[in-house]
C-alpha cells in the first residue's frame, strides 16, 4: 500500500475521544474525519451543539429565511478552528459543484447554496451544520491516536446524523465493542 493510501484510510472514519482526553474541547467528542493525509487532517465534531446559536440566526445573517421545517435544525460546534466558518456534513444525495463527496454515505459542502437548499427544503436528506472544524498538522493526529487520545470507529450515518447528541459518544464506543468503563487512560507500548 502506498504512503498516501495508508494515510487516507482514516478519511470517512469517526474519532471517538478516549475517557482521559486531555483537551477539554474534545471531551467525550465524536469527530467525523473529512480528510486525512500526510499533510494533516480535518474533521467535524458531530455531537456538540452550540448552545447560543440557532439555524435561523445563522442563515438570517446571510439573508436567507428559514422555513418552519428547518427552524429546529441544530448548529454544532465543529471544532476550535475558524469558528465563524460554516460546514455542512451531509448525506451524499445532495451534490453540487463545490461538494466534496467522501463516500457513498457522506459528503461535505461549505457554501451558502447548501444552507439555502436546507432552508428551502431541497437540501440533503440528512445533515449536520457545524461552525468551525477540528484540524491537525502533519503527523499530529497519528501521534494522538498512538498516545491513546482517540479510538477510531466506522462512521455509521445513524450515529453521525442521529438527533440524540448526548448518546453519540457512547453509541460510537459500543459500535466498536468498547465499554468505556473498562478503558485505561494510559497508553501501552510493547
Amino acid at each position: 500500500m502506498s504512503q498516501a493510501a495508508s494515510h487516507r484510510h482514516l478519511t470517512g472514519m469517526l474519532l471517538v475521544a478516549m475517557p482521559g482526553m486531555a483537551d477539554p474541547r474534545f471531551e467525550r467528542s465524536v469527530v467525523y474525519l473529512c480528510a486525512h493525509s500526510p499533510e494533516g487532517a480535518m474533521g467535524l465534531v458531530v455531537n456538540q451543539v452550540a448552545s447560543n446559536v440557532s439555524f435561523p440566526a445563522v442563515i438570517g445573517q446571510l439573508g436567507i429565511e428559514a422555513s418552519e421545517d428547518c427552524a429546529d435544525t441544530p448548529v454544532h460546534v465543529g471544532g476550535p478552528v475558524e469558528t465563524s466558518r460554516g460546514f455542512v456534513l451531509h448525506s451524499a444525495d445532495y451534490v453540487q459543484e463545490s461538494t466534496l463527496v467522501i463516500d457513498e454515505h457522506f459528503a461535505l459542502t461549505a457554501t451558502i447554496d447548501v444552507l439555502r437548499a436546507i432552508a428551502e427544503g431541497t437540501g440533503p436528506r440528512r445533515h449536520v451544520l457545524a461552525l468551525g472544524y477540528a484540524g491537525w498538522g502533519a503527523g499530529q493526529l497519528d501521534a494522538e491516536i498512538q498516545n491513546n487520545g482517540w479510538l477510531v470507529a466506522p462512521a455509521a450515518p445513524d450515529i453521525v446524523f442521529g438527533g440524540d447528541n448526548d448518546t453519540k459518544w457512547l453509541r460510537a464506543m459500543r459500535a466498536i465493542g468498547v465499554d468505556p468503563s473498562l478503558l485505561s487512560t494510559t497508553a501501552g507500548h510493547a
